[in-house]
């Protein structure tokens, strides 16, 4: 039987293959996703000089009264059109993404388009 432990065992093992490869530059910053059982936060990162640039997540004041449930889909959608507005009132456009090894569906695939229709580019 598969365990909560293994899926995140291989979760990490993915994330940490992929970001060997995928490195936020100041130029193109790096989309970052980490999604629990309760919420979904997402922040743009510069690994070069290792600030973070913005962030959203379902716990910050600005979505939490939207919000009935931060493990929706719907929820990721909004942080996903949150964090695209912080990081274009920073002047980031251009981004790589970084998925965290989960699977491009569901929550993710949704932070992803809607952070796309909001104006990012990746």
């Amino acid at each position: 039987m598969i365990t909560k432990q293994d899926k995140n065992k291989a979760r990490l093992k993915r994330h940490l293959r992929v970001r060997k490869k995928i490195q936020g530059t100041a130029a193109r910053p790096r989309l970052n996703v980490f999604r629990s059982g309760k919420h979904m936060y997402a922040q743009i990162i510069d690994d070069v000089a290792g600030v973070t640039i913005a962030s959203a997540s379902t716990v910050d004041k600005e979505l939490s009264g939207d919000i009935q449930n931060g493990a929706s889909v719907e929820s990721a959608r909004k942080v996903g059109e949150l964090v695209a507005k912080r990081a274009k009132d920073k002047g980031v456009s251009n981004i790589v993404f970084d998925r965290s090894g989960y699977l491009y569906h569901g929550r993710i695939a949704a932070l992803a388009a809607a952070a796309r229709e909001a104006g990012l580019e990746f």
